[in-house]
This record gives structure tokens, C-alpha cells and sequence, in this order.
């Protein structure tokens, strides 16, 4: 008996071990590639099997809740925040959607999170229910300040952040100068009288 303490030790401490070559492993794949990668090849990068991922973490949707803090939730947040330090509700909605459209570039999880590709997972759709009321919350400001035209919905937001998660996800990835050039076309697309009437509704 005496033995069998180390021996629960050393287990435990494998455990924990692999649970953070895991994580490791996922926030990797999934900061890279987006929230589908196939689970072998986080278990390949995380140095355990498959089977592994599954009992420490029950499997994708688990293991998905795990990270996605780090993924996608911190980012995201920040630049909820930030945007609602802004003062003007012109340049607060044009900082937020270009904020966004550089998270969707750069961070492939944000699209799968804005596609509801799982909507199993509480803590995505948290994620989704939080932007949806910021999407709101945004548009009538604006269009209450004459900075959006009058027609332009808090569900047009949304669809444009979904069309552009359609086509990184699963179209050809245009280089990064033409895809900020399409954001400012988006932001002259939205603008209304108040901005051109010698308003402003900068970007950042």
C-alpha cells in the first residue's frame, strides 16, 4: 500500500501532463486552421492518441471549451471593449466592424464561431449571443446619429460578418491589402447622411 501513493502521483501528474500538451496542441491547430481540425492531428502535435483527447476532455466540443479563451473569447472581448470606449457612434460602429473583419482574417476560429459551426457548444453560443447584442446595441446608435443610412439593420451587420466568414472559410484567401481595401468599400457602403453631409465615419 505503501507503493501505491507514487504510483497515484505519478498518474495524476501523466494526466495533467497530457491535458496541457492538449490544450498546447489545440489553441495551435485551432488559432491556425479554425475549430474543425481534424482531432488526430492535434493528438499527433499534443503527442497522445486520439482516444486520449476523448477521455480527458470528452472530446471536440469539450476540448473546444477548454481553449476557447485564448482562441477566440479574449480577442473578441478586447475589442468589444475597446469599441465602447469610443465616444462618437460613427467611428465606434467603423472601428468595430474593421476590428472584426481583421479578427476573421487573422484568426480562422472567429469564422467558425460567427458560422455556429457547433452549436452544441454553450460557450460559443454565449460568444454569439454577447456579438449579437453588441451588433444591436452599435447599429441603433448609429443610426439614431444619422451615421448609417436609415435602412441599414443590426441583421445586416451580422450578414455581412457571416459572408466574409463564408468566404475565408471556404473560398480563396485574398491577400491581406485587398481584403482591408473591401472593408473601407464596406464603410462607404453603410454610411449615411450624417456622413455625407460632412460628417465622418472614419475607420481606425
Amino acid at each position: 500500500m505503501a507503493g501505491a501513493v507514487p504510483s497515484e502521483s505519478r498518474l495524476r501528474a501523466d494526466a495533467r501532463r497530457n491535458s496541457e500538451q492538449i490544450r498546447a496542441a489545440a489553441i495551435g491547430a485551432f488559432q491556425g486552421r479554425g475549430l474543425t481540425v481534424p482531432l488526430e492531428e492535434v493528438a499527433k502535435a499534443a503527442g497522445v492518441s486520439k482516444a486520449t483527447i476523448f477521455n480527458r476532455f470528452g472530446g471536440r466540443i469539450g476540448l473546444i471549451e477548454a481553449v476557447i479563451e485564448e482562441v477566440v473569447a479574449a480577442e473578441l472581448f478586447a475589442a468589444i471593449d475597446r469599441t465602447r470606449t469610443i465616444a462618437d457612434a460613427g467611428e465606434r460602429i467603423a472601428y468595430y466592424l474593421t476590428a472584426i473583419r481583421d479578427l476573421q482574417y487573422r484568426q480562422p476560429a472567429v469564422n467558425d464561431v460567427l458560422l455556429q459551426t457547433y452549436p452544441n457548444s454553450q460557450q460559443l453560443m454565449e460568444i454569439c449571443r454577447a456579438g449579437s447584442e453588441v451588433n444591436d446595441e452599435l447599429v441603433a446608435a448609429a443610426r439614431a446619429s444619422g451615421a448609417l443610412r436609415p435602412e441599414f439593420t443590426a441583421g445586416d451587420l451580422h450578414a455581412l460578418f457571416v459572408d466574409t466568414a463564408l468566404a475565408l472559410k471556404h473560398g480563396k484567401r485574398p491577400p491581406r491589402d485587398a481584403f482591408d481595401r473591401r472593408t473601407t468599400y464596406l464603410l462607404d457602403g453603410i454610411r449615411g447622411p450624417r456622413s455625407t453631409s460632412g460628417g465622418r465615419m472614419d475607420k481606425p
